[in-house]
This record gives C-alpha cells, sequence and structure tokens, in this order.
C-alpha cells in the first residue's frame, strides 16, 4: 500500500510523516558524506600503500622473489578498502552524533 493513498486523519499523523520524512532525508545526506569522504580516503591509501608495494618489489630481494603481482594487488586493494570502510565509518557516526545534538 503505497503512502499516498493512506488518509491522514489527524495533524499527528501529518506531523509524524513529515518528521519521518526529513529524518530519512538526514540519513541520506550522511550516508552520501560518508561515501564521499571514503572514497576519497580509498585514493589517498592506494597511492599510499601502491608506491612503497612497488618500489619495495623492484629494489628489495625479498619482495622481487616472495610478492607476485597478486600478492602486491592484494596489499594495495586490503589498503583502500580498510581505509574506504573506517573513514565511511567515522564520518557517519560524526554526522548523526553533530545532527542528534543539534535536534536536541
Amino acid at each position: 500500500m503505497a503512502r499516498e493513498n493512506v488518509a491522514t486523519n489527524s495533524p499527528f499523523e501529518r506531523a509524524s510523516l513529515a518528521s519521518l520524512d526529513q529524518k530519512m532525508a538526514l540519513a541520506r545526506r550522511c550516508s552520501h558524506e560518508g561515501v564521499i569522504a571514503g572514497a576519497k580516503a580509498a585514493i589517498a591509501a592506494t597511492v599510499a600503500s601502491a608506491i612503497p608495494t612497488l618500489a619495495s618489489v623492484r629494489m628489495l630481494p625479498w619482495a622481487r622473489a616472495n610478492l607476485n603481482p597478486t600478492a602486491q594487488a592484494l596489499i594495495v586493494s586490503t589498503m583502500a578498502g580498510a581505509a574506504y570502510f573506517i573513514v565511511a565509518d567515522k564520518t557517519i557516526l560524526a554526522s548523526a552524533r553533530k545532527n542528534s545534538f543539534k535536534n536536541a
């Protein structure tokens, strides 16, 4: 049953729907900010981990012998993924905390 088909009988129901829509918009904005911040962190972590990984494979005999291209890609992608999720989570929690104090 769509929300447009539901008749709101009291002003309390209309106010709660408006409040719910406002909360959903705020949650979407917080999530979007987290995704953007996480993507920026993932890009930075990719560069920050790829340069030393590739340099060590070219310069160090141990790394040349033991780190094949799959291992190198795994190191870089693990750093990028970890940075994305950590920064996105922290950004979303910080936005939610800020908004909860603002609404209180």
